[in-house]
């Protein structure tokens, strides 16, 4: 700690000159010259006190947290994780009493009988001290003199205000004249990018231009610098910064003027009186900076506001203030009234628009029960019963029809009711299989056309009413269901909703409970404890092939189910593990709706997922619905659930009671487009109207992106110009995955086939592995979407079959690729561990991390 012994000479120092200043202050406050007693008796707590602050705060800020910690450990002090400011605190204390610098001693030898050196002392502080306050005195004199002269100029100001805006108005006409008649006009498509260049575009046409704000945004042709946030750049200039520089300019020269012709004579003697200079024009501009400002902004505002037609008509009159302000009120009163007027139309189309909106869009969406007679609800958890049970209803009616969320359980009823000796056909976007004398459909919900009639109608998975793109399908088919009895099939979270959209309608509650309790498992699940009868989950197509392969490379016999896998393919694979040909299965949340398996457990390989927009938490709900597979009576009484991580968190959410859903989705329907075209026939004003309708409480508006996306493809082609609205928007809203590129432009072209009146162009086959195969899987899908629309049903047929060997073949490719499949690092291609957290390698993720950071220096 030799360092301490240099800070406090150094503190010393300090305080030897801090005692000094001291001494002068008291010295120089006093009429009468104290003796040196007497000072000592005044200010001896208070010369102390300077020595210790010195002191103290001298040590604080230059001795080391290392340091510190290490005095206060060789004094006892327990230093590991302790604040600083606590080690500061200790260390001060510690430091107070150490070495104290003797101040009496010092003065005494300073100042004690040496009277000739203290009586000097007094008069040079005294000295000082007066000239000051000679100081202070003149500089207040200075600041009351230029408030005085400001307030008068602020009166003179308020005096003429009418008449400075009318002068200001007056030359801004004969700049705005000069500018017209001759300015060029240029144009640039990007105002702030300097790359690119400038084209003439002719002179100006005040017809152009309504007030002069419009004016303004025009360009000059130069260069200026301007700043935005703090950071100066350099862009092309518009005459808003030329005509507002122009007006202070007036404005300046203008105040001064009058300033020096109307402030009092008294004033200019008492300023060069205080000054020792005259009042010039320059020191009235100083003065006047801050109120000059003012007046600008409110000046120039007003100019903004100003008719173009109105300045250029009042260039040429010479500035009579009697005149100009006759003007002024003139253009000031008709101005007022067009705006008046501006305003009560704006207000009646306003008015007339929420009408039209409400007869096109609000009238639709209020729930009314319009047909059915009877209700019956199955409420309950997944993996109850509770389709079963609205099945069994629908069975023994004379007629039926089973809305299902997917096709694949659409296909599943088709075939069961078959099975089940009831003749049943099948309907979905993408084919149809009718059975001779059936009087039972079953297809997807979004298949649900209201003037059919059936006995019974069942409706399922009613919780997806919420769903921000297909729910309105579900709203539809509950509100407009033209049957006898509608069985509503839904979890818990939708019972309220249910409830409150049926009203007062004869309703019958079923409420249904698992039989089977789940188990969550308290361990983490580790890879190597995979079982028979165990269901893997994770929450990409690329997860579940990984994860496939690498079972099958351990020995294990795997089954996959992803949302892009073809229907029938997902069907073999879940019959291979219902007959017991292999005892693992891996699925994303695709698992969690409708799909009832002999599962023993469901695993959770990852507890977040993609939704489209972000990695999140899975939900409540999403738990529940996946872990509700596990269990089947009378094989395993119990379902178990187990999760990766943080199993504590997970087990809550899946415990957790249903919140009730408060809201469903709506979107378009034939009948708002019918009211729709009786004021407009383009879906581009169709898009900007759905924007501005304001969502019935409880309801959210279907946010229409794709067929948006869609439609800005084809807009102002001839696809729009050929095709009713219904009919193209019913061609945008095929449902077909739209963010993959192969398939927009094999929509693209359809579309122009159909306009042209020629063949539709087939789908590309290609079949070198399982994403060709599957991609070619979804153009084969969408081919027949349009052959249906289109009631080609025949060629349709033979498009099925194809697709139906091409769903084997996916199934034989799963069979085989899936043995080889490994886990690479996506830039490198480096093969990687399966436990390895990360899509890249270490090796890769070191060199991004090297390039970022030298990037960021």
């Amino acid at each position: 700690m030799n360092q301490l012994d240099q800070i406090y000479d150094n503190a010393a120092e300090h305080t030897k000159i801090k005692i000094l200043e001291d001494v002068d202050r008291y010295l120089g406050s006093q009429e009468a010259m104290p003796t040196y007693k007497e000072y000592l008796s005044e200010r001896f707590h208070y010369i102390d006190q300077i020595c210790v602050n010195v002191w103290l705060n001298k040590i604080t800020t230059k001795i080391s947290k290392h340091e510190k910690k290490k005095y206060l450990s060789d004094k006892g002090y327990e230093t590991e994780n302790v604040d600083r400011k606590l080690i500061n605190h200790l260390f001060r204390t510690e430091m107070r009493d150490y070495q104290p610098f003797n101040t009496s001693e010092w003065l005494n030898d300073r100042f004690e009988s040496k009277n000739e050196e203290w009586v000097d002392r007094y008069k040079k502080a005294r000295a000082h001290f007066l000239q000051k306050a000679e100081e202070e005195r003149l500089q207040r004199k200075k600041y009351l003199i230029r408030e005085t002269i400001e307030e008068k100029i602020d009166e003179i100001i308020e005096q003429e205000y009418s008449l400075l805006y009318l002068y200001i108005r007056h030359m801004t006409a004969k700049q705005l004249t000069s500018d017209f008649k001759n300015k060029t006009r240029y144009c640039q498509v990007d105002t702030f990018a300097l790359e690119e260049k400038l084209e003439e575009a002719g002179g100006f046409n005040s017809d152009a231009y309504n007030a002069m704000a419009d004016f303004l945004g025009e360009l000059t042709g130069n260069i200026h610098k301007t700043f935005h946030w703090g950071k100066g750049y350099f862009e092309y200039e518009t005459y808003y910064y030329v005509y507002k520089n122009n007006i202070s300019g007036y404005l300046s020269d203008t105040l001064q003027t009058l300033a020096l012709r109307n402030l009092p004579e008294e004033l200019f003697e008492e300023y060069e009186e205080t000054y020792g200079k005259p009042l010039t024009g320059k020191a009235v501009k100083k003065l006047i900076a801050h109120t000059l400002h003012d007046i600008n902004e409110s000046f120039f505002e007003s100019i903004q506001e100003e008719y173009v037609e109105d300045l250029l008509k009042l260039a040429d009159i010479p500035f009579d203030p009697s005149i100009h302000k006759e003007l002024f009120e003139k253009d000031l009163e008709d101005r007022e009234r067009q705006k008046a007027e501006e305003l009560a139309e704006h207000q009646r189309k306003k008015e007339e628009e929420a009408r039209m909106l409400e007869y096109v869009f609000g009238q639709e969406y209020s729930p009314s029960l319009e047909r059915a007679k009877r209700y019956v609800l199955h409420i309950g958890e997944t993996n109850t019963g509770k389709t079963h049970h609205a099945l069994e209803g629908m069975k023994l009616a004379s007629s039926g029809m089973y809305l299902a969320p997917l096709r694949l359980l659409a296909l599943e009823v088709y075939d069961k009711l078959n099975r089940d000796d009831v003749p049943c056909s099948l309907k979905t976007g993408e084919e149809e299989k009718l059975v001779s004398g059936s009087q039972h459909l079953s297809c997807t919900v979004e298949m649900f056309h209201e003037k059919d009639f059936f006995d019974v109608i069942v409706i399922d998975e009613a919780q997806m009413i919420t769903d921000k793109d297909r729910g309105f399908s579900w709203y539809k088919a509950i509100t407009k269901a033209n049957a006898n009895e509608v069985h509503i099939i839904g979890s818990r979270s939708a019972k309220s909703m249910m409830l409150q959209l049926l009203g007062d309608a004869d309703i019958v509650l079923n409420e249904y409970s698992r039989d089977i309790p789940l188990e969550v498992e308290a361990k983490e699940f580790k890879f190597k404890h995979v079982r028979k009868g165990d269901a893997l989950i994770c929450f990409s197509r690329k997860r579940v092939l990984e994860t496939a392969s690498r079972l099958q490379q351990e020995g294990h016999s795997v089954s996959m189910i992803y949302g892009s896998m073809p229907p029938e393919t997902r069907k073999k694979q879940v019959l291979r593990f219902i007959n017991g040909e292999t005892s693992v299965i891996v699925s994303t949340d695709a698992i969690g709706m409708g799909l009832n398996l002999p599962i023993r457990r469901i695993v959770f390989l990852e507890n977040e997922k993609f939704d489209g927009t972000k990695r999140r938490i899975l939900t409540s709900q999403e738990v529940k619905q996946i872990a509700g597979r596990a269990g089947r009576k009378g094989l395993y009484n119990i379902g178990k659930v187990a999760f990766t991580k943080d199993i504590k968190r997970m087990k809550a959410l899946l415990e957790m009671e249903d919140e009730p859903v408060h809201t469903f989705a709506i979107a378009p329907t034939n009948t708002v487009f019918e009211r729709f075209q009786r004021y407009y026939r383009d879906l581009g004003t169709f898009f900007e109207l759905w924007d501005k309708f304001e969502s019935p409480k409880g309801t959210k508006k279907a946010a229409l992106t794709e067929e948006r996306d869609l439609y800005e493809r084809i807009r102002g082609t001839e696809i729009e110009a050929k095709l009713g609205i219904m009919d193209l928007y019913g061609f945008l809203h095929l449902p077909f995955s739209k963010k993959e590129h192969d398939l927009v432009r094999q929509w693209e072209e359809t579309m122009y086939a159909i306009i042209e009146g020629v063949e539709l162009p087939e789908p590309r086959i290609k079949n070198r592995n399982l994403e060709e195969l599957e991609l070619t899987y979804k153009a084969i899908g969408l081919h027949l979407l349009f052959l249906y629309r289109l009631e080609q049903r025949t060629e349709a047929l033979y498009w099925e079959r194809l697709r139906e060997e091409i769903s084997d073949h996916v199934h034989e490719r799963l069979k085989t690729d899936i043995k080889e499949l490994s886990r690479k690092c996506r830039r490198c291609g480096k093969k990687l561990p399966w436990e390895h957290e990360f899509q890249i390698c270490d090796a890769c993720h070191t060199t991004r991390s090297k390039r970022y950071s030298y990037y960021r220096r």
